[in-house]
């Protein structure tokens, strides 16, 4: 059986980046109360609000990555 880590193509890895990405940022969240995404873009400006979504979006394929 060959290891997942191998299989990865450069989707996987973008993905894997940006949910680390976001849970970096929730870790400061939770931690610091400091939102680097909100610091970088502005309080929930549209720029931040795409980032929340490519990440959210990112997370779901992880999830379906995981999955099959």
């Amino acid at each position: 059986m060959d290891n997942y880590m191998t299989r990865k193509n450069a989707m996987d890895w973008i993905v894997l980046i940006l949910v680390i990405i976001g849970g970096i940022n929730w870790g400061l969240v939770g931690f610091f109360d400091y939102n680097l995404v909100d610091a970088i873009f502005g309080v929930m400006s549209t720029a931040a609000r795409v980032v929340y979504a490519i990440i959210g979006l990112a997370a779901l394929y992880a999830i379906y990555s995981i999955s099959k």
